[in-house]
């Protein structure tokens, strides 16, 4: 009950609840006026034009939001003009809706905000294509979607001039606890009867939504000056802490282990339960340092991390076997891994309370901006991208395609009053891989027929009109706290909320219900017939793209690695930016490989081996992470030759890889003259040892590779 009850308060305290009644307000405050005013359909103007402005206001720097903003109403008043004369012929219509489906579906390939900008265009041309207007009537109805855009860009201008830090305080503490639920999953794998290979899967998926948080985070951070520039003790705050929280995943990345051999060797000891709770309440103190975060709270210390691990150490080390190296070195290891998570969770800790970054990790505000990416919005992208061998230019081409079926269908062979539900149907669930396509039409499907459930239900044993319309704030709500988290949960309100609305209307919600089960379960259908038939582009495909650049950026973590041992160490800057590509092709190729799984049979390729390189592609990460901490924890020095020698081989099987994914290859280093080979400490002996780990997996990942690449 407690977790219930902590996890509903930060959810009504997060970004996602505030999203949603912030739309609310906009959307439905405008209709109520006006309906007070006996001018309900001046409202519904006004409230369309907000409803279509919201969807383009995701998360980011407040210049991209207000810009993308702007964008859409200038793309909504001309759409709404062209809708309102072309619908007085209805071959112009579908002529305009052809052409527009395929305009506005290629502004993809400017990023998700262009691509929402389109998708409002096409929102709105839907919405307007059965009013009947006047040639004066449709200025008029242009300039009310219009003034309603405009006064969605205001209010949410001005909630962020009242609190210009909560969107950045709730994407970080959000990101923190994403983490959290990966430590979690490490925790798992010290448990002796958990399925390592459920693990591993549940470890990868993970992994792409903690680098989808980073990304996120690290653009709204990085490309505010206000926060950048580090004028206040807010603005720090946010830097250290992400900046600290980033390294932290790295060192959590980096706590990797045989755990069969472990398992073996110290199941019946107890000992990995009691490592397994340790993680947990770490997970747990990491979960707390988030919610600290997000609510803009100083962060009330749950564990005392310290005097715990203190505890555990003394466990281990009475349990290291007298004369087996190798169980003293894991034993090692877990304790190192242990306290440096520690080290660093305890400094963020400290950050809630301090906010101060150390004068030796700030950053100036030029490498800020090397850490994220900046959108091209040239005209010779789009141009190239007019190509079928372009996925966006055929998902482009399908929408077009199956937005002119749905208008024929609605027109000829559906006679409901609502036949443009086809149409939104497939303007939301149209996306250019098939896997989410096809995800998106499981969860329409299934977010309709409970929703229209609920609403009828609702409909038949709530009478009292002001109850029924706490219920529509309240469906209105969850449909906009949940548009960008959780499509099925979005789709389960929007349905009643749409038979509430229809009900205040006076029309009949059973004949509703039917109508849009019927238009939605049509659209579904054309649009995954379309997704699968017509010009398909099969994640297979991209899968030697993909490869090839996780392999290059492994390339480039091992070239630092080789750099630390020559005693020649990047920059920190340059360092991290390494590590920040690995770490998001490494979630590239996973997603990719997940939205493979999700197609038909005969279209995927080499599935097994794909999941075998992902999970070496992982052990590979977190050993080289590993690595790459323990080296930088220390003073830069020339290591012996036959330390350095390892890394010079899994160099080299991973360029043959590079090569035999059809990636061409680049020469990363030249292997050194074997003519300084020094003394080796134990320290340097216990680091050969995992170096060697290293070689064997980039070989293992070279063999795979070899029969990928055939």
């Amino acid at each position: 009950m407690k977790k219930i009850l902590t996890e509903t308060g930060y959810f009504l305290t997060g970004q996602h609840f505030s999203e949603g009644l912030r739309i609310t307000f906009a959307i439905l405050l405008p209709a109520l006026l006006m309906d007070y005013g006996n001018s309900l359909e001046t409202g519904l103007a006004l409230s369309l034009g907000a409803l279509c402005v919201s969807l383009t206001d995701a998360p980011g720097p407040i210049t991209h939001r207000r810009n993308g903003m702007l964008y859409c109403i200038i793309v909504l008043f001309i759409t709404t003009v062209i809708t309102g004369f072309a619908q007085m012929n209805v071959y112009a219509l579908g002529l305009e809706i052809v052409v527009l489906a395929f305009l506005f579906s290629m502004f993809n390939i400017y990023g998700l905000r262009a691509a929402a900008i389109g998708s409002a265009g096409l929102v709105v041309l839907i919405l307007n294509m059965d009013k009947t207007l006047t040639p004066a009537g449709v200025l008029i109805n242009a300039l009310l979607v219009t003034g309603g855009g405009v006064w969605y860009t205001c209010v949410s201008l001005f909630f962020f001039t009242l609190r210009p830090y909560r969107l950045p305080h709730s994407l970080l503490g959000d990101c923190i606890r994403e983490m959290a639920t990966f430590l979690r999953i490490k925790a798992i794998f010290y448990n002796t009867t958990s399925d390592l290979e459920e693990g591993y899967r549940n470890l990868v998926a993970q992994q792409i939504i903690v680098n989808e948080k980073q990304d996120t985070v690290r653009e709204i951070l990085f490309k505010t000056p206000e926060i950048v520039e580090e004028t206040n003790q807010r603005a720090r705050f946010l830097i250290a802490s992400f900046i600290e929280s980033v390294d932290l995943f790295e060192e959590i990345t980096a706590t990797y282990y045989d755990y069969n051999i472990i398992r073996e060797r110290y199941g019946s000891t107890g000992l990995l339960d009691e490592v397994s709770a340790f993680v947990m309440k770490l997970a747990e103190e990491l979960d707390g340092i988030g919610r600290a975060i997000q609510a803009n709270k100083t962060f009330a210390q749950q564990y005392n991390l310290t005097e715990n691990l203190t505890v555990l150490q003394a466990g281990i080390e009475a349990a290291q076997p007298a004369q087996s190296a190798t169980g003293a070195f894991v034993l090692k290891k877990i304790a190192v891994n242990l306290r440096r998570l520690v080290k660093r969770t305890n400094r963020l800790q400290m950050l809630s309370g301090e906010g101060e970054l150390p004068l030796s990790e700030k950053i100036s505000r030029t490498e800020h901006h090397r850490f994220v990416d900046h959108q091209n919005f040239s005209v010779s992208l789009l141009m190239d991208n007019i190509s079928v061998q372009s996925p966006l230019f055929r998902h482009a081409l399908r929408t077009a395609l199956v937005c002119g079926i749905g208008f024929i269908m609605s027109k000829t062979l559906l006679f409901g009053q609502h036949s443009y539900w086809i149409l939104l149907t497939i303007a939301f669930i149209m996306k250019p891989a098939f896997s989410l396509t096809k995800q998106r039409n499981v969860q329409r499907v299934i977010g309709t027929l409970c929703g229209g459930l609920a609403g009828v239900l609702l409909l038949l044993f709530v009478h009292n009109g002001v109850a029924l319309f706490c219920l529509l704030v309240f469906f209105m709500l969850g449909t906009y706290s949940f548009l960008r988290v959780n499509y099925l949960v979005m789709v389960s309100c929007v349905t009643p909320l749409v038979l509430i609305l229809f009900h205040f209307l006076g029309l009949g919600y059973i004949s509703i219900v039917q109508e849009r089960i019927i238009d939605t379960v049509t659209g579904c259908l054309i649009a995954f017939a379309a997704s699968y038939l017509f010009l398909p582009k099969w994640e297979g495909d991209q899968l030697p793209v993909a490869l090839g650049e996780i392999l290059r950026a492994n390339l480039r973590y091992m070239q630092a690695i080789y750099n630390d041992l020559r005693g020649s160490r990047l920059p920190v800057t340059d360092y991290k930016l390494v590590r920040k590509e690995v770490y998001v092709q490494s979630a590239n190729v996973s997603a990719t490989l997940q939205r493979m799984l999700s197609e038909p049979k005969s279209k995927r390729k080499n599935t097994k081996l794909l999941h075998q390189f992902v999970v070496l592609n992982h052990l590979l990460l977190s050993n080289i992470a590993g690595v790459a901490s323990a080296l930088r924890s220390k003073d830069s020095r020339r290591y012996p030759d036959e330390v350095i020698q390892p890394v010079v081989d899994a160099i080299i099987a991973l360029q043959t890889a590079l090569t035999t994914v059809g990636s061409s290859s680049e020469v990363v280093t030249q292997q050194p003259a074997m003519n300084q080979a020094g003394s080796s400490s134990a320290d340097d002996l216990l680091l050969k040892e995992q170096l060697i780990y290293v070689r064997q997996l980039s070989i293992d990942i070279q063999k795979i590779s070899r029969y990928i690449g055939n």
